[in-house]
């Protein structure tokens, strides 16, 4: 959230600029896209999983990928999962 705050600092909240800044080059790009794909296949575990195990708490690792990143909703998502005791699920 930093960045993307000193971004919108810098240029206003235009989230179209920022998407376009996104873009600015192949190698931004790729990562944009990468990042994007493990957050939808990371919500679709976290749901998947939440539905089966009736583990709700789960659900908050949803909004931490998408206003801060795959990089926090993933180890909160397994840290949470690793409580409840589900890693010997697996």
């Amino acid at each position: 959230m930093y960045w993307f705050l000193q971004w919108f600092g810098q240029n206003g909240y235009d989230l179209m600029g920022m998407v376009d800044a996104w873009h600015a080059n192949a190698a931004s790009s790729g990562l944009v896209w990468d990042l994007t794909i493990a957050a939808v296949a990371l919500t679709v575990w976290v749901i998947a999983e939440a539905v089966k195990h009736r583990h709700w708490l789960g659900l908050i690792a949803i909004p931490a990928t998408f206003c801060i990143g795959v990089s926090c909703g993933l180890p909160l998502y397994l840290f949470l999962r690793a409580s409840r005791g589900g890693l010997r699920d697996i």
